[in-house]
């Protein structure tokens, strides 16, 4: 059984998308299933010294069926590295059914996401992109919005984890309600869960991690409203003194 498939990358130059990919294996774990990240030309990974039974077990599986490549069970997930040039769709593609029922997070360049789309045997259902609002809110809009078009779901984490939560992430020990972790909301929309939402939790972040397409929207409204010029109302005493 294929599991659920999220691709996680960059805008421009932001920082951060790894460990954001990390988090996000760890959010889509189980005790009994383990999320996998597969890392596009990421370094073979090194095994940690705590990890759970059911990350093992696929370490296992995916040291059998692909002795060439390098993995590693870390906490309650695997990471496993795959090539970038070219891009091991092979690889990803014998991977996926060794995870069976949980999740898989592939982290990948920017260059390499329209190819693992464009591959249809990799159910890819969601994107994660780690975007600097600040300076690349336009191209974050552009991007989200085309990649929306392929009805795929999409978010947008306008910051990076801070450094702790993201090592806690990459060791594959932060689990999805940890204080630091990626939003609540923002977790539950790229795997397509309601559940955080039914509840009302609300992450307190920028609405831009749900709709960048609408906050880019307000922001080019804003810019178009026209403003108030200086100078034009008279100060009241010196009206009356006239």
């Amino acid at each position: 059984m294929i599991p659920a498939v999220v691709a996680v990358t960059r805008v421009a130059e932001a920082s951060g998308s790894r460990a954001a990919a990390a988090a996000l294996a760890c959010a889509g774990s189980d005790p009994d299933r383990p999320g996998l990240l597969l890392d596009v030309g990421g370094r073979p990974p090194r095994p940690t010294l705590v990890a759970s039974a059911g990350a093992r077990e696929l370490e296992e599986r995916l040291t059998a069926h692909l002795p060439g490549h390098r993995s590693a069970s870390r906490g309650q997930t695997c990471h496993l590295a795959v090539g970038e040039s070219p891009l091991e769709l092979d690889a990803i593609r014998a991977a996926l059914p060794l995870v069976r029922e949980s999740i898989a997070v592939i982290h990948l360049p920017p260059s390499s996401l329209q190819p693992l789309l464009a591959e249809a045997a990799l159910p890819v259902s969601a994107v994660l992109l780690r975007a600097d609002l600040d300076g690349d809110r336009a191209l974050a809009a552009l991007a989200a919005r085309d990649l929306a078009r392929q009805d795929l779901r999409v978010r947008i984490l306008d910051r990076p984890l801070a450094w702790v939560s993201a090592r806690r992430a990459l060791f594959g020990l932060l689990p999805a309600d940890a204080p630091g972790g990626l939003p609540p909301r923002l977790t539950a929309g790229i795997l397509g869960k309601n559940s955080s939402l039914e509840h009302g939790c609300y992450d307190g972040q920028d609405d831009a991690e749900i709709d960048p397409e609408g906050t880019a929207q307000q922001q080019r409204r804003d810019h178009a409203r026209p403003r108030r010029r200086r100078g034009l109302h008279r100060h009241p005493k010196r009206q009356a003194g006239r």
